[in-house]
């Protein structure tokens, strides 16, 4: 926007310029032609009388003059005056003079001028209008010349630093008119990276303050609803959870002093509902969090994050014989754009659902891939898989596959793997894994500063 504006103002000097000085230009081009024509021709007048006048005295005269040209005067001379001149050769101009009486002015050339100045005017007898001679001056115009570089070069010259400065004062005038825009933008970027104290100057003309203080209120109100939604999450999770470890502690007591086998079956099944529910609790609050809590993306290390929680999901692999192994472009050291926490549980979300999928003695791959801009992390599970309709279905919340040991599980892994994907600027795809099984791809920025 800055360049545009600097080229309008510029070409607007220009246009400017343009129509104030080339008129200018050419007016004094033509004055000096003008100026310069005059001149001459009074000299060849002057130089016509003294020729037809024929006395000894106005021959000296018209030789010394003729003198003061340096051979650039030829004159025909007359018997009443003959001078010792040189003599115009023979052509239309010279034919006009002698036989018409009329004056000839040849400039050379029909492009302003040519390298001289040819001007020819009959002689009259003394009180005639006997034409007895004609003088012809040929009169050098590379004083004009120069004189006419000095009318456009000065202008052109002038025009450009004219130009420069235009430029100059143009790109300072762009730069004030467009600051309250760019702080605007400086705002909606902090905004998109998760600050919300972010707030622009009520600067600049009346339409951007109005829109400075218009978003400064909309951000207002987003913060204080995000923060009462962070103090609802924080809330519910210390009331839901305290009534359900209650409840579930009142259930074991039960358990532990019912001796009818029916009683301790709906007792156990109680129980089992209610760590299901606690499950649920959990991932509506995980879930909430992700939603409510946006916080600005940091370079992480990539491959340190994903070792670490592998080394923590390992035992509970090993526990049903299910090796998990790294695999893919581990080289460099890529780091990734994301909050703090989202990858570890994202990972983690995966890893779960993967691990309760897969076959005793299975194995859980997570490969990581450099692409350019963006880093790839997938785990490929060797478990049933999904069908189509299936994988359009698995994002959404509460909903469960039909997997080895799915069925515990509260239906929310994935749609919070895919609010913290989103929130970092990436996504996550679900593919069949070759082999059978299903593949969990993360999608996330690449850091160009080093992350570990």
């Amino acid at each position: 926007m800055i360049r545009q504006l600097v080229r309008s103002y510029v070409l607007l000097v220009a246009v400017a310029i343009a129509l104030f000085t080339v008129p200018v230009a050419f007016t004094l081009t033509n004055q000096l032609r003008g100026d310069t024509r005059s001149a001459v021709l009074r000299e060849a007048d002057a130089m016509a009388l003294l020729l037809g006048d024929g006395r000894a005295a106005s021959c000296r005269a018209l030789e010394e003059m003729a003198k003061a040209y340096d051979d650039e005067i030829q004159v025909t001379a007359t018997a009443s005056c003959p001078a010792d001149l040189p003599r115009p050769t023979a052509d239309a101009a010279l034919t006009r003079a002698l036989k018409e009486g009329g004056s000839t002015t040849d400039w050379g050339s029909s492009f302003i001028w040519g390298p001289e100045l040819e001007i020819t005017v009959p002689a009259r007898a003394a009180g005639t209008d006997r034409v007895v001679g004609a003088v012809r001056i040929l009169y050098s115009t590379d004083e004009m010349t120069s004189r006419l570089w000095q009318i456009w070069g000065f202008r052109a010259v002038l025009a450009v630093l004219v130009l420069g400065v235009a430029a100059l004062l143009g790109a300072a005038v762009a730069r004030r008119l467009t600051r309250p825009l760019r702080q605007l933008n400086d705002m909606a970027s902090k905004f998109s990276d998760g600050d919300l104290t972010a707030r622009s100057p009520v600067t600049g003309p009346p339409e951007t303050q109005t829109l400075a203080r218009t978003l400064n209120q909309g951000a207002e109100r987003l913060d204080t609803l995000i923060a009462a939604q962070r103090i609802f999450v924080a809330d519910a999770s210390h009331q839901l959870r305290t009534p359900l470890t209650a409840l579930r502690l009142s259930l074991d007591n039960i358990a532990d002093g019912v001796d009818d086998e029916f009683v301790r079956e709906d007792v156990e099944q109680a129980t089992a509902e209610v760590v299901r529910m606690s499950r649920l609790v959990s991932g509506l609050l995980v879930l909430a969090r992700a939603e409510a809590k946006v916080t600005a993306a940091e370079p992480l290390p990539l491959m340190d994050i994903v070792r670490e929680r592998l080394a923590v999901w390992r035992p509970a692999a090993d526990e049903r014989g299910v090796t998990i192994a790294l695999r893919g472009s581990t080289d460099g050291r890529p780091s990734v754009l994301a909050s703090s926490g989202h990858l570890d549980q994202m990972l983690d979300n995966v890893l779960s659902n993967a691990l309760e999928v897969s076959p005793d003695g299975g194995t859980i791959t997570v490969r990581v891939e450099h692409r350019g801009d963006v880093v790839e992390v997938s785990v490929l599970d060797e478990g049933p898989g999904m069908s189509d309709a299936e994988k359009s279905r698995a994002f959404d919340r509460f909903w469960r596959g039909q997997g080895l040991t799915g069925k515990s599980g509260s239906g929310l892994g994935l749609a919070v793997v895919r609010q913290l994907a989103t929130d970092d600027g990436g996504t996550v795809a679900l593919t069949d894994a070759p082999g059978g099984g299903l593949c969990v791809t993360i999608t996330l920025r690449a850091s160009h500063r080093g992350g570990g």
